[in-house]
């Protein structure tokens, strides 16, 4: 069981995140290493890249027997402050209304073509 946790006292989490998440009763924990837009042809915008990192996040789940649904936590690295409005839309628009716990962090990258690279912690 995944459960939202946002305590009073710290500011409202948005509709695509909460401030922590409480796992129970898992019998399975899939850590997702960072996976950047690879597989074909890298687009050279970020919505392209961002769809394309989230797609190989949802690859590795179903891989393992998962879903976004069992994401607890995510990671996204971002190489430019200036991403992060549409890297909040298409996160989003990508888990719908499931909330997991999230961090973005803004630094450089393993290959300067990418724009940015997703991880996540998912449980069943």
């Amino acid at each position: 069981m995944i459960e939202t946790i946002d305590p009073a006292g710290l500011p409202e989490p948005s509709p695509a995140y909460t401030h922590g998440t409480l796992v129970s009763g898992a019998e399975r924990l899939l850590f997702v290493s960072g996976q950047p837009p690879w597989g074909g042809d890298l687009p050279d915008d970020f919505e392209g890249q961002c769809r394309l990192a989230w797609r190989n996040v949802e690859r590795v789940l179903a891989e393992a027997g998962l879903t976004l649904r069992d994401l607890a936590k995510v990671t996204i690295y971002l190489t430019d402050r200036r991403d992060r409005e549409a890297n909040s839309r298409i996160r989003a628009e990508v888990l719908g209304d499931r909330r997991p716990a999230v961090t973005v962090i803004i630094t450089g990258i393993y290959s300067e073509e990418w724009l940015l690279e997703i991880e996540g912690v998912a449980v069943a």
